[in-house]
C-alpha cells in the first residue's frame, strides 16, 4: 500500500505528535461538484441533547454508503442511503488518492459562517481502533482545528481547508486528537465529505 507520508508526491504531512495527518491541496474533481451535491443530497438537521437540552445541529448532514455501514454518533443512528453516481465517483477518486477503501461517507453542509462542528474525535467502535478518515472540502475555505486530547501544553493546530483539499487522518490520530470547525464571520457555504470504513 502507498505510504502517504513519504516526501514524494504532493502530500504535506502535518507536524502532529501522536497523530498521522496529511494534506493534499486542490484535488481534481468533477465539474460543479458542490452545486450538484447540494442539490441532490437528502439533507437532515437532527436535534442532539447537550447539557440536558435538545438543540438542532448547527449544519445539515446526510449519510451514504453500503447497506451494512450503519453508524451511530452523538446518539444518532444513521442508516446509509445508497451511493449516488456522483458520490461513487468521488469515493473512487478519494480512494485512489488516499490508498484506502471506504464504504460510507458523511456529508456536512455549512450553509454560512454561523454553522460549525464542535470538537470531537471519530472514535466510535464501528470505525475500529485506528480508522482512516478522508476529509474532502468543497466551497469556502474554513479553518480546521486539531487539539490534543490530553497534552494541554500543545497548541492547537489550525489548517485552512479550501475547495478540493483532501485531509487524511489515520493511525492513532482519533485516539489522541480532537478536531472541529468554529463559527467564522462572513464565511460562504462549505461542503465537507468524510469518507470512512464502518465495520470490518
Amino acid at each position: 500500500m502507498l505510504d502517504l507520508f513519504t516526501p514524494a508526491g504532493q502530500w504535506e504531512r502535518l507536524a502532529l505528535p501522536d497523530g498521522d495527518v496529511a494534506l493534499l491541496r486542490g484535488l481534481a474533481l468533477p465539474a460543479d461538484c458542490m452545486a450538484r451535491l447540494v442539490a441532490e443530497a437528502d439533507w437532515r438537521q437532527d436535534a442532539i441533547r447537550l447539557y440536558g437540552r435538545e438543540l438542532l445541529q448547527p449544519r445539515l448532514h446526510a449519510w451514504y454508503g453500503e447497506p451494512e455501514a450503519v453508524y451511530t454518533y452523538s446518539g444518532l443512528r444513521n442508516v446509509p442511503l445508497p451511493w449516488t453516481p456522483l458520490l461513487a465517483e468521488l469515493r473512487d477518486i478519494v480512494e485512489g488518492a488516499a490508498a484506502a477503501r471506504f464504504n460510507s461517507v458523511l456529508l456536512n453542509l455549512y450553509r454560512d459562517g454561523r454553522d460549525s462542528m464542535g470538537m470531537h474525535s471519530d472514535n466510535e467502535p464501528e470505525l475500529g481502533p485506528q480508522p482512516v478518515i478522508a476529509s474532502l472540502s468543497l466551497g469556502a475555505t474554513r479553518t480546521f482545528i486539531l487539539r490534543h486530547r490530553r497534552e494541554k501544553g500543545l497548541k492547537p493546530v489550525r489548517v485552512p481547508l479550501g475547495d478540493g483539499d483532501l485531509l487524511i487522518m489515520r493511525g492513532d490520530t482519533q485516539a489522541n486528537w480532537a478536531h472541529g470547525i468554529n463559527k467564522q464571520a462572513q464565511a460562504g457555504a462549505r461542503l465537507n465529505l468524510t469518507f470512512r470504513q464502518v465495520g470490518r
